[in-house]
């Protein structure tokens, strides 16, 4: 035996130092942080990616963007109404614990709870049933069939853990409430949380007990919140990071001209829109005293054909956006191309419309922009602004930090306002249900910051989630996708290009939803 050890110890050496000599820190920077490390804290990119290094969902995406297994090995319908997920097994968090249907369960009630804000992944679920330690009974409402799909920016955490550190409720966003998990975090993931200090640097570490194949060298990953763009260029120029997102597009450029850079730009499928309030009775920040003009379509429609979409897209964004009459882009399911055109602009029809609103003049609006969150998000809403003075409404332009700006448009405390949306399931019901439905229970209409809001587009969402069959489904998503084109229920602006700029020593993966996965990261 002794002598069969001294044969295998040379191998394990060479083997320890060529990992050793492989591994690597990787540094990667946003033009904003993520707003906590609670994974249901906040329903938006930069945290959701951030925090996916740590935590796991039952379904997650592949490297083409497919649904895969995670931390369900396998699923099926065993009724109209009920999903079977099998659970993996020998998985741990990262204290130890093993996970269990126990901490499923949890994840449900807490995702579903008051101060979560990803209740719209859980939103067609009705209760999550216990099948054994391993296994659960997953209950929709009503048949939903692309539940697998929805699912996977759902994160399972830990209830043991949850209920140790005081932290069984998420840190409500919307009203400032930190609790242990907003510093902390315990998930399954490849990768561990090192270190946070919110606005500086989060610092990740492999994970050694990770369930899955590792396909990475990363050891410890750095990220950086840099706001400023030309900071931000700077350090990847300087070495000081090895990876930067979003990568402002007049430096695209500078960099393809760089031997030590490069730029990796895809097609994203979040669409940038402009929202309305339709529901107040008077405008907040507004001259118009008594009258909301958003609730009249002929006022929406006028904002809508004042825009010069082509302008933005060859000036602000470089010629590469792609303008859209649609809340979906085309990659997406149910994405319907005969009804992917804008109205046009009009400045002169624009006007009248106004004057026929009852506004003849004009009138006085704020609008909320977020100043750290979307490529070129600031340059877009200056040029609106300027593009709206010509039709006689002056917009008093308030752009701020995600941090300010995403607060305000949950609790429908804005009048006019820029955001975007990706579709994480991939299919045209998510954006209906969670910006194009009326607001109710279940999460339906939770990101709707205007509460735009149709009966038929309510039914029609409620129907295509349970539809089978795929013709009668897209014609379903056409009919509530016209309703809305014809309401001007918001103004679709365009999609973005996903830019990064790194290091040409670095090799990622670059999926639609822009997350940043560090599984897939190899610094050579």
């Amino acid at each position: 035996m002794k002598a069969m050890l001294r044969r295998c110890i040379p191998g394990v050496l060479i083997f320890a130092a060529a990992v050793a000599a492989d591994a690597a820190t990787f540094r990667f920077a946003n033009q904003g942080d993520a707003l906590s490390m609670d994974p249901y804290m906040h329903n938006e990119a930069v945290l959701l990616s951030l925090t996916g290094n740590v935590y796991e969902a039952l379904t997650g995406r592949g490297r083409k963007f497919e649904t895969t297994p995670e931390l369900a090995t396998d699923w099926k319908q065993t009724a109209p109404t009920v999903w079977r997920f099998n659970l993996r097994k020998g998985v741990k968090f990262h204290d130890g614990s093993p996970f269990t249907a126990d901490d499923v369960i949890f994840s449900f009630e807490r995702a579903r709870g008051e101060g979560s804000d990803v209740k719209v992944y859980v939103g067609a679920i009705k209760e999550i049933r216990k099948v054994d330690a391993h296994a659960v009974d997953i209950v929709t409402a009503e048949p939903f069939l692309i539940l697998p799909q929805t699912v996977s920016r759902w994160y399972i955490v830990s209830k043991s853990w949850c209920e140790k550190n005081n932290a069984i409720r998420p840190a409500d966003v919307r009203k400032g409430v930190e609790n242990y998990a907003s510093l902390h975090a315990n998930g399954t993931g490849p990768f561990q949380l090192k270190s946070r200090e919110p606005g500086v640097r989060t610092v990740f570490a492999a994970n050694p007990e990770w369930w899955g194949k590792v396909e990475h060298n990363v050891t410890e990953a750095v990220f950086t919140p840099i706001g400023n763009d030309a900071t931000r260029v700077a350090a990847l120029i300087s070495g000081e990071i090895d990876m930067m997102d979003p990568l402002p597009l007049q430096d695209v450029p500078r960099l393809q001209s760089n031997a030590n850079l490069k730029v990796v730009q895809s097609p994203e499928l979040r669409t940038i829109f402009l929202g309305m309030d339709q529901k107040r009775d008077e405008l907040l920040f507004s001259n118009v005293k008594g009258k909301n003009p958003f609730k009249d379509v002929r006022v929406r429609r006028a904002f809508y054909q004042a825009i010069d979409i082509e302008a933005i897209r060859t000036r602000i964004m470089r010629g590469v956006s792609t303008p859209t009459g649609l809340m979906v882009a085309p990659d997406t399911q149910g994405f319907a191309p005969e009804l992917n055109k804008r109205l046009p602009l009009d400045v002169e029809g624009a006007r009248k419309l106004l004057a026929e609103a009852g506004f003849p003049n004009g009138f006085e609006v704020g609008m909320n922009c977020p100043n750290d969150r979307y490529v070129n998000d600031g340059e877009i809403c200056q040029a609106i602004a300027a593009m709206l003075a010509k039709i006689g409404v002056k917009v008093n332009l308030v752009a701020e930090s995600k941090s300010l700006f995403f607060p305000k448009v949950l609790a429908r405390n804005v009048s006019f306002y820029l955001a975007g949306w990706t579709p994480a399931s991939q299919d045209s019901h998510n954006v209906l249900f969670a910006v194009m439905s009326t607001p109710g229970e279940g999460a339906q209409g939770q990101f709707n910051g205007g509460a735009y809001s149709n009966p038929r587009v309510d039914e029609l969402t409620r129907r295509i989630g349970a539809e089978n069959d795929t013709a009668k489904r897209n014609a379903m998503i056409a009919e509530a996708f016209k309703i809305h084109q014809d309401e001007v229920g918001h103004i679709p602006l365009h999609q973005q290009p996903i830019t990064w700029g790194m290091k040409k020593n670095i090799d990622m993966v670059q999926i639609p939803d822009n997350f940043q996965y560090l599984r897939w990261v190899t610094v050579k």
